[in-house]
């Protein structure tokens, strides 16, 4: 990748979230070349099949506080439900660092996914994706509540390229295959941006992986 983005001048922190029935070594790309711009990168695996969206910000809450010093800035990037856990965990007085920097979301259903709708009563997907994958589906009014209206520097990139005839049978305009580009827009953000790529590919993907470089130093996806 070309490395087209000055190393930071002081030591800043990167706080990474996988997406729902992923784990870190998923984001391992993007957090390696993170970590080549001078960022301190904190890949964190979360149990993300097993709870609600609150118990999981609990949980990361525990590890940021053993891994980064109050004072210090954090920066987030969230890939899919890890995006949606972002903001939840930026809403919270309890959980918000007193040093935010920016925030980057991949993908993320900020307004629900209509492929949770088509599989939330089934059993294999309740047994794998747990209580996190019934809160994922477009009526979002059972946790709508847990989150506050955005006031930092949010970057969202989409995806628009799907494959099989299911996921053009769900969505109607542009998706990734699981979440489609109008899922991911939410009120108060500061950019939005599509890329070509799929949902599964996403962080792996180097142009996501440039922009989301490029918005967290700079806080704009434009050169």
């Amino acid at each position: 990748m070309a490395d087209f983005i000055e190393k930071s001048e002081k030591s800043e922190n990167v706080v990474i979230l996988h997406g729902l029935g992923k784990s870190a070594r998923h984001m391992a790309k993007l957090a390696r070349y993170l970590e080549a711009q001078g960022y301190k990168v904190h890949n964190l695996d979360y149990p993300s099949r097993h709870f609600a969206v609150d118990r999981l910000c609990e949980f990361i809450h525990q590890k940021i506080t053993h891994l980064i010093a109050p004072d210090e800035q954090i920066h987030f990037v969230g890939f899919s439900l890890g995006g949606l856990l972002v903001r939840l965990f930026l809403s919270s007085p309890k959980y918000r660092p007193k040093n935010l920097g920016r925030a980057v979301q991949l993908a993320s259903p900020n307004q629900g996914t209509n492929v949770a709708d088509f599989l939330k009563n089934r059993f294999w997907y309740k047994k794998f994706f747990g209580p996190a994958g019934q809160q994922v589906v477009t009526d979002q009014t059972a946790i709508e509540h847990l989150f506050s209206p955005i006031d930092y520097e949010l970057g969202i990139i989409a995806g628009t390229t799907s494959y099989g005839p299911l996921s053009t049978w769900i969505f109607k305009g542009k998706s990734d295959g699981i979440v489609s580009v109008e899922q991911t827009k939410v009120e108060g953000m500061k950019e939005h941006i599509e890329v070509k790529g799929t949902h599964a590919f996403f962080p792996k993907n180097k142009k996501v992986i440039e922009l989301t470089a490029r918005f967290l130093k700079t806080g704009t996806f434009n050169s």
